[in-house]
């Protein structure tokens, strides 16, 4: 899904060019030599492990040294676009905004672990002359530099240097030591030369506590609280009391269902866990809803999903189970009570609880791109927000995967740039902070690499400052076709087909966030191959 352009300096002749040359080589030389690695039997292959298990260790410490040298380079480029930014007049307190992306995207990296790598080479490079040596010479892992620097960063300069002597002065001694060896004696030496560092750093790490939620297996979530140990073990207790007495009354849930269900009520104030009226928006294509086809669906916000798992959802029946069938969710040990069979139609007051909101979001089934919208507004509509952000499910900045918090304009709106899904992108804060900084470019490609003809899947090339290219793609969404041009568009490759997008965006009157989501124009489909009650339900929908 993305694609990276070299800047045209990169050919240049010089010192740096010819440094990076030679790295380049070694990397070609590694990967022609990994298909030759000898191979044999008895004592030869003996003799043979013992050159392998020597080559591992090698090409450790190259890849040691290789982190030094990058912590070297990043130090050095960010000094250099400091300068460059406060000789161009930038403000102060925006000097070195969109570094930590830059150096994000050179290392495929988001731009939050970016921004932790600039700090470790800032530090590592000025501050800890003991541990960037030993990275150097092969004798710690960057891992294990970044323990160092991590375990320090609440000392002063001077009492960070004296720790950096006493832990990584010897070499010798620096590389017998594991990951809690290092944090201990880093610790211990912290401690004794700054008692009350250890207090401000505990007061710093209570005012970073946060929630967060995160994909797991199976249709499930992470859902994680970093919490100060007081409050963090008191959730846990009255969770596990709970539960404990739930079980004694005779539930039949497991230990952890009912915790985890607790924790759900207690937070959203519901009676019941499984009856929370919520609304979901679900990507799937007519074939996954109508048709029983297997085609996973989408939940924007945590991915594909399977295709029954959604009719189920949309049903209303619990995913997962079979209809009638319900796992551990008998509160009493005792069949629920039959009541009365209730008229066809009639909706009982468990159905009202259980009501479920469905957005339904369409794509164009020869392209795989969802259906245009358009405003004149200069903020995103919400309706047009939520379409940009189903589509690019999360942040656009090559690399990044956080959630989508800013809709951008492409190509700028003071620039005459349109309110429109094909000049709409999602990115996270971070990213859309970063491309505001004097030097980014980006716009709009189709899967040819022709401006904004989009006869493909959605494309943005952003453009760093140093003039290095970065291409990022929509993922495929559900129902699309082989062949179709969805996912990561490169070259010469393109998607056959309708030609979406742009050319069937249409302008709405007034700003207005009704207007603007109120028309999903029909587009002539060419060459889709449906049956006859396909083409009726397709066309009903389109109308609708």
């Amino acid at each position: 899904m993305f694609e990276y352009s070299p800047s045209e300096s990169h050919q240049r002749t010089g010192s740096l060019a010819a440094g990076t040359a030679l790295v380049n080589t070694w990397v070609e030389v590694l990967a022609e030599d990994a298909e030759g690695l000898p191979g044999g039997d008895g004592e030869q292959a003996g003799e043979q492990d013992g050159g392998l298990i020597d080559r591992i260790r090698a090409l450790e410490e190259l890849k040691a040294a290789a982190a030094a040298a990058q912590a070297r380079a990043t130090a050095l480029f960010d000094a250099s676009q400091h300068r460059k930014q406060a000789e161009a007049r930038v403000r102060r307190e925006e000097l070195s905004r969109g570094v930590a992306s830059q150096i994000a995207l050179a290392r495929r990296e988001s731009p939050n672990r970016g921004g932790r790598l600039l700090g470790f080479a800032k530090v590592l490079t000025s501050e800890m002359p003991c541990t960037l040596q030993a990275l150097t010479l092969g004798r710690i892992s960057e891992w294990r530099a970044t323990l160092l620097v991590r375990e320090t960063a609440c000392l002063s300069l001077e009492d960070r240097r004296r720790v950096d002597e006493e832990v990584a002065g010897d070499p010798d001694v620096l590389e017998t030591l594991g990951d809690r060896q290092i944090i201990s004696r880093a610790r211990g030496a912290a401690y004794r030369l700054d008692p009350r560092a250890a207090v401000k750093r505990a007061a710093k790490a209570e005012s970073e506590r946060f929630v967060s939620c995160r994909p797991a297996p199976d249709t499930m979530t992470y859902l994680t609280g970093l919490l100060p140990v007081a409050q963090g073990v008191g959730v846990f207790a009255a969770l596990s009391r709970e539960a404990d007495r739930l079980r004694a009354s005779g539930d039949g849930r497991g230990r952890g269902q009912i915790m985890a269900d607790t924790l759900v009520e207690r937070v959203t104030g519901q009676a019941d866990a499984e009856r929370m009226k919520v609304e979901v928006q679900l990507v799937m294509s007519d074939r996954t809803l109508l048709g029983g086809d297997s085609e996973p669906a989408l939940v924007p916000g945590y991915g594909p999903v399977p295709a029954q798992w959604a009719r189920d959802l949309i049903r209303g029946r619990r995913p997962g189970r079979e209809a009638g069938k319900e796992v551990g969710r008998d509160t009493r040990g005792a069949k629920p009570e039959e009541g009365p069979e209730q008229p066809a139609g009639r909706k009982t007051k468990q159905d009202e609880q259980e009501q479920r909101w469905i957005r339904r979001l369409y794509t164009e089934p020869t392209t795989g791109q969802l259906v245009a919208m358009d405003s004149r507004a200069r903020l995103f509509p919400v309706s047009l927000g939520r379409f940009i952000a189903a589509r690019d499910q999360t942040c656009r900045m090559p690399w990044c995967g956080a959630p989508i918090r800013h809709l951008d304009h492409i190509r700028p709106h003071q620039d005459g740039g349109p309110t429109n899904m094909v000049n709409g992108q999602g990115l996270c804060e971070a990213c859309n902070q970063a491309k505001e900084a004097p030097g980014w470019k980006a716009r709009t490609v189709d899967s040819l690499g022709d401006s904004i003809g989009q006869s493909g899947p959605h494309t943005v090339e952003t453009t760093t400052p140093t003039g290095h290219a970065y291409r990022s793609t929509a993922p495929p969404l559900p129902g699309v076709r082989a062949g179709a041009g969805a996912g990561a568009v490169s070259g010469d490759q393109a998607g056959s087909g309708t030609r979406a997008g742009a050319g069937a965006a249409h302008r709405t009157g007034p700003e207005t966030e009704d207007q603007s989501s109120a028309g999903i124009q029909p587009v002539k489909r060419s060459g889709f191959p449906t049956t006859l009650l396909e083409e009726c339900i397709v066309d009903l929908i389109w109308a609708a």
